[in-house]
């Protein structure tokens, strides 16, 4: 509806991550100069950690649509949780191999086989692993095992292991995964983005979809929208999304402060996630950064649950957030399990018409 009114091409804060979107804020900066230094190794574990929304996966799209695809060939997972062997099923059908029923030996001698294949025809191998806080540490052993395979003194798999900052705990910290650790070649923690760059952010989403400068946003409105997103990449879409939804039905053209509350106001009602953990304040904080934020205008007291509500909400906040990660985790496994028997029963017709 609003992509109608303002005349653009395409919604430019869908959730679904779009490496077409990619946008070169100072942390997404140093992890792309981090990527490309790993990349350039062709062998080991690259790590990305973030939390939910950071914009892990649409790094990562972004980093990939830039490699020769003659040259390389990828493949991803994401992870639940599951054992070592079912973890090595899921690898093997994310590069089109049939994995059902066969016994791990037999299941490593045909991965070892397919990634001699490729390296002989000249491509570069990488497997990429989301989600990976979600995996027992035996399950990260059998992925370094993989690392193992080698044709002279190159590897034949490159791994990129992405997962939510607790994931980085447990590689700093268990005495299991040593040889992993050594085998890490590049690493970097996607940080939410400054004040200063979600403007930016905003206007080049906007532009990538024919954006005339209509809608505009002032600056108090910018400094609302971090404020109440944390400048983490997937609140922000939530929000802009809401905010140009109810600029269209309003007609309104230029996006306040005080429309901003309004809708992190009906945001609130819906019990939407917001604020997480980490970006939650103490009263003594709220107070201070409040007195810095120009007062709104047009917005009324009692119309609005203002920058308390998120206090009040945190908890249920973080509490959403973790089921959103879940159902999201469930419906990716849903899918692979599906690409998983839609294989085994094509193999099977296969071999009964044979």
């Amino acid at each position: 509806m609003y992509a109608e009114f303002f005349k653009l091409s395409g919604r430019p804060f869908q959730l679904t991550p779009d490496p077409r979107f990619y946008f070169e804020s100072r942390t997404h900066r140093k992890a792309m100069a981090y990527l490309t230094y790993g990349i350039s190794q062709g062998e080991g574990f690259i790590i990305i950690t973030g939390d939910i929304g950071a914009g892990k996966t649409t790094l990562v799209g972004h980093v990939l649509d830039t490699l020769d695809q003659t040259k390389f060939l990828c493949a991803s997972v994401v992870t639940t949780q599951i054992d070592a062997d079912n973890t090595l099923r899921m690898v093997a059908q994310a590069f089109g191999l049939k994995a059902e029923g066969l016994d791990k030996a037999t299941l490593l001698g045909r991965m070892e086989n397919f990634l001699r294949k490729e390296a002989s025809a000249g491509h570069r191998v990488i497997l990429i692993v989301d989600e990976a806080q979600n995996l027992p540490i035996e399950a990260l052993e059998e992925l370094r095992m993989l690392s193992n395979f080698q044709e002279g003194d190159r590897a034949l798999l490159q791994t990129f292991l992405l997962g939510q900052p607790e994931f980085r705990q447990k590689l700093a910290h268990s005495e299991q995964l040593e040889q992993l650790r050594q085998r890490v070649i590049a690493t970097h923690h996607l940080e939410p983005m400054g004040v200063e760059e979600v403007g930016e952010y905003i206007h080049h989403r906007l532009r990538l979809v024919g954006w005339e400068q209509d809608p505009q946003f002032t600056e108090e409105a910018f400094e609302r929208i971090h404020f109440y997103s944390g400048g983490v990449p997937r609140r922000l879409n939530t929000l802009c999304s809401r905010l140009l939804l109810y600029a269209a039905i309003e007609e309104i053209h230029i996006i306040e402060d005080g429309i901003v509350e309004e809708v992190i106001a009906d945001l609130q009602l819906d019990n939407t996630p917001m604020t997480g953990p980490k970006h939650q304040l103490s009263e003594e904080e709220e107070k201070s950064h409040l007195g810095a934020l120009p007062k709104s205008n047009g917005v009324q007291n009692g119309n609005h649950t203002g920058a308390s509500g998120d206090i009040e909400i945190g908890a249920l906040a973080a509490r959403l957030d973790e089921i959103e990660r879940k159902i999201e985790i469930q419906n990716a496994t849903l899918k692979q399990t599906l690409g998983i028997l839609t294989t085994w029963m094509e193999a099977e017709a296969d071999e009964q018409s044979g």
